[in-house]
């Protein structure tokens, strides 16, 4: 689900909470060890997300914010600011080279994993750990 969160919409904050939860309190995300990915080059993203980030001719970057039920990614186009909201059932991850990409539905982020590479390989760790831990098992899995 894409939302343009540059103003504050309770309807918005609220769909946003449902889906993924309410953000980590101070404490949690000291436990954590920080919920906030650094600073993402976006490569490839899907057509919804290309006609918003080139508006402009900037480099477009994005980061991930963790909730308890998904990830938010958060991207900005000129002053306009944007969340790809991606509930863990739903979260699909693909490694293909030093890149990642994000799946939900139609919609699609692929991020540049070559630069930071320490930090963003223990973020990107700290996502599939979250995920397993949160997406219900089916006894379908095992087949």
């Amino acid at each position: 689900m894409l939302y343009n969160i540059s103003y504050n919409d309770p309807k918005i904050t609220k769909q946003i909470n449902e889906s993924v939860g309410k953000p980590y309190s101070f404490i949690e995300n000291l436990k954590k060890g920080g919920i906030g990915s650094p600073k993402l080059f976006i490569t490839r993203c899907s057509a919804a997300i290309y006609d918003i980030l080139h508006v402009n001719e900037s480099v477009k970057f994005c980061n991930i914010e963790l909730r308890p039920n998904g990830i938010i990614i958060g991207f900005q186009s000129r002053l306009e600011v944007y969340a790809l909201v991606i509930p863990y059932y739903k979260l699909v991850l693909f490694k293909p080279g030093n890149s990642v990409t994000f799946h939900i539905d139609h919609h699609y982020i692929s991020i540049d994993c070559s630069k930071n590479r320490k930090n963003t390989c223990n973020f990107l760790e700290k996502i599939e750990h979250e995920k397993t831990k949160n997406t219900p098992y089916s006894p379908l899995d095992a087949y």
